[in-house]
């Protein structure tokens, strides 16, 4: 295998794994009222109320307010619907850099940018609405994480670009 075959297989398999990521993530947010009241029996089935009392009190009053807003104001989960619909739009952007790395760069870098605006939304909205800093950092986490395959596919992409311009200007050079 060439390494131009490699770097485009290599950015491939981590634009793959970060569309599924991206997708699956996007996917949850549909049926959320059902995700949490199956999350709040899990805690309960595996004792965590006994190890982590806060974690299992603050999934309660999430799914106390879902519950809540889905029988008195089921209008207002409709955005949880278009969070859903946007990661999952986002991931068919990917098709772009999967198709031409080089030429596609700037949806990776997007990415990236995305990713780390992540962090400033968690810190200022996260004590607007009320939510402990603990889950902040774990939505923070999804930009920290998010943002590796995309710095690995940027890298190997632009290794890829070198790689091509070397070959071109080796195929264009006089004999």
């Amino acid at each position: 295998m060439s390494d131009r075959a490699a770097l485009l297989k290599g950015i491939r398999v981590w634009l793959v794994f970060f569309v599924v990521c991206l997708a699956l993530s996007g996917a949850t947010a549909f049926p959320l009222v059902h995700e949490l009241r199956w999350t709040e029996s899990a805690l309960r089935w595996l004792s965590v109320p006994d190890h982590l009392p806060g974690l299992t009190d603050w999934i309660s009053r999430v799914r106390s307010g879902l519950d809540t807003a889905d029988a008195d104001y089921p209008f207002l989960l409709y955005g949880t619907d278009w969070l859903a619909f946007a990661h999952l739009v986002i991931a068919v952007a990917f098709y772009g850099p999967y198709r031409d790395p080089v030429r596609n760069v700037w949806v990776v870098e997007f990415g990236m940018i995305a990713c780390a605006g992540i962090v400033p939304l968690a810190l200022i909205c996260g004590p607007i609405r009320g939510i402990p800093f603990w889950w902040s950092l774990i939505d923070m986490s999804f930009g920290v994480f998010g943002v590796v395959p995309l710095y690995v596919v940027r890298k190997k992409t632009k290794r890829l670009e070198a790689l091509t311009a070397a070959a071109g200007a080796a195929a264009q050079s006089p004999a």
